[in-house]
């Protein structure tokens, strides 16, 4: 980085949206630990889909009362 200048990050973050296709292998986040891996969905920090499909989104309390999001993958019908 010329000059000392530090620019921000970008590959940490959100890489697909709900109701979103992707393939398989298809990177879904990245360096977030806020989103955890659902169903069809395989990987923790670099989370990634595992059939093709279309992405939506859950919420889950834990035991201890903290909400968690997880990513999950629907698998289209042929």
């Amino acid at each position: 980085m010329a000059g000392g200048k530090a620019t921000p990050k970008k590959d940490k973050m959100l890489k697909v949206s709900s109701g979103q296709p992707v393939k398989t292998g298809e990177i879904l986040a990245r360096g977030m630990s806020t989103y955890k891996a659902g169903i069809n969905v395989k990987g923790q920090g670099t989370m990634q889909a595992s059939c093709p499909g279309d992405v939506y989104f859950t919420k889950k309390k834990t035991p201890h009362g903290k909400v968690r999001t997880f990513i999950n993958v629907k698998v289209k019908e042929k």
